[in-house]
């Protein structure tokens, strides 16, 4: 336990802790610009104020959309029109438009259970990848400290692309990185590796370098699908992941099983169980605590290639 004492902790994280599997599950986005400071929460009275706060993190939720909060890499000057993304990350049919309000109270005139369904053609539709780049310092150093050089690196190649983004969860896996509207997650990356993921999402590829997993999925199924990943070659949308069991609610020492599905008519079996590693602190500062996490132990083939 006191191994990891006085580390940041992404360098305690990345000791031995797997990063597969831990994508935050999110389906539906809301994403708006907020250029300057950003509070600890991700909306709070001091960045839209109390009611809007109040009712937008209500709507939010009854929706299972994502509220967050983005800007442009660098210190900008607000001109008074902001950049609103709405994403929908869902398995199949994933989707993003952009839009521009010049008042927050125009953020409650979205009706967010659009979010769940096909594209509601209120935004211009987005083609290209949008980049996340968590950099919420005041959440967690860590992202701060790595975020921001790689959003800034990636801003020289894809300008209109990349944004800073507030916490998305995970930031012990810094720099971490969620590419709209695939929703496919990244943690510990470089630029170098970041940018092997746009590319690759740009040929509808997917780059397993420093991917944690999709966000329509559950852990378990996260890790189901890298696992096959890892073994075949497969575009964004080719392969599609249900889950059969999930033990971890009643036995830590397990995890469940998932079948995995090709486009192509091919499917596996991926057993996963729960690992457990020394405690560490799973944000700066925090105490140490347990760590768990769910890899991947058989995988078995269903059909025929």
């Amino acid at each position: 336990m006191t191994g990891f004492a006085g580390m940041l902790c992404s360098a305690a994280a990345a000791v031995d802790v797997p990063l597969s599997g831990t994508a935050t599950r999110v389906t539906g986005w809301l994403c708006v610009e907020q250029p300057g400071a950003w509070g600890r929460d991700v909306i709070g009275d001091e960045v839209l104020g109390q009611e809007i706060t109040a009712e937008l993190a209500a709507r939010t939720s009854a929706a299972g959309v994502r509220p967050t909060l983005i800007r442009r890499p660098g210190r900008t000057e607000f001109t008074g029109a902001r950049t609103v993304l709405i994403a929908s990350s869902r398995q199949q049919g994933a989707w993003c438009e952009r839009l521009e309000i010049t008042d927050l109270g125009q953020l409650l005139d979205l009706d967010l259970d659009l979010l769940n369904g096909p594209p509601p053609g209120i935004g211009a539709p987005v083609r290209d990848p949008l980049i996340l780049v968590c950099a919420h310092g005041k959440r967690d150093q860590c992202c701060a400290l790595f975020g921001r050089p790689i959003a800034a690196n990636l801003a020289a190649d894809y300008p209109d692309q990349v944004w800073e983004c507030s916490h998305t969860g995970g930031h012990r896996f810094a720099p971490a990185m969620v590419l709209l509207p695939s929703g496919l997650t990244y943690g510990r990356v470089d630029t170098v590796a970041a940018i092997a993921a746009v590319e690759a999402v740009r040929r509808d590829a997917v780059s397993l370098s420093g991917l944690r997993g999709r966000s329509a999925y559950r852990p378990i199924e996260q890790v189901a699908e890298l696992a096959v990943r890892e073994q075949v070659s497969a575009g964004i949308d080719d392969l599609t992941v249900h889950l059969e069991s999930d033990s971890t609610a009643t036995d830590p020492t397990l995890a469940g099983t998932a079948v995995v599905a090709h486009r192509d008519g091919r499917r596996w079996r991926v057993t996963a169980r729960t690992v457990g590693f020394p405690p560490r602190q799973a944000s700066c500062g925090a105490a140490p605590k347990p760590v768990t996490a769910i890899v991947a132990d058989q995988i078995q083939p269903l059909t025929a290639g």
